[in-house]
């Protein structure tokens, strides 16, 4: 491909490219919080497949914004500044995909900024910033659909595909989310179960100190001293 045909196919698939790493980031966010069923290196793995294509998802965008911008098909500052041009139609389309470019953009800083977050006990806050990437990619997909041309054949099944990847990683979650033990976190992956005696055992509360006086009634082979 030529440098000619570049813009070309940026224009036709840039979106789409978008929204397809941006659902892929979403799917493998869920799979990587799994506990039941993942080992920990496996969801190592699962979460920096979540980051890639989340930074895949950030450079599609960018490119899909910058050559809209080019070809004239939007304005700057419809691009930059949400609804600018108007909050009905085509423009509250742009609009809303404005609006998805800066939830995406905010869901990776945080992302990124994860540890900060909980170095400072803040993970309730964290999760609320980076779940902003759900509205992003409903928004997304409420862009693609309408905003531009008619879509092809192969992009509304790319768009049902990404539908149908993000509700079955859903539906997995809260299906294990249900099975968890109702007390406590759910046992890490090849951990060894402990048995009920075991767990008495270890919670009883430890004997209190023996007296000093009685100590001194017991000989050096703990039989009690006859000598007083």
């Amino acid at each position: 491909m030529d440098r000619m045909d570049l813009p070309r196919f940026l224009d036709h698939t840039g979106g789409v490219l978008a929204l397809v790493s941006l659902t892929a980031a979403v799917v493998w966010g869920l799979i990587a919080t799994d506990r039941l069923v993942l080992s920990p290196r496996a969801r190592l793995l699962a979460q920096g497949v979540h980051r890639a294509t989340a930074v895949c998802a950030l450079g599609f965008l960018l490119a899909h914004i910058g050559v809209k911008v080019t070809e004239a098909h939007t304005t700057t500052t419809a691009a930059l500044l949400p609804f600018a041009s108007g909050i009905t139609g085509r423009d509250g389309l742009v609009g809303l995909g404005t609006v998805a470019a800066y939830l995406l953009v905010l869901a990776a800083a945080t992302g990124a900024l994860r540890s900060a977050f909980a170095a400072r006990g803040r993970a309730r806050r964290w999760r609320f910033l980076h779940g902003c990437a759900y509205a992003a990619w409903c928004a997304a997909i409420l862009h693609g659909l309408n905003a531009g041309r008619a879509p092809a054949g192969w992009v509304t099944a790319s768009y049902a595909l990404c539908l149908t990847a993000v509700a079955g990683a859903l539906v997995l979650r809260v299906a294990r989310a249900r099975r968890r033990p109702p007390h406590g976190r759910a046992r890490p992956h090849g951990a060894a179960r402990t048995s009920p005696a075991h767990a008495a055992r270890r919670d009883a509360p430890a004997a209190p100190p023996r007296p000093a006086a009685l100590d001194g009634r017991l000989s050096a082979h703990g039989a009690p001293d006859r000598t007083r």
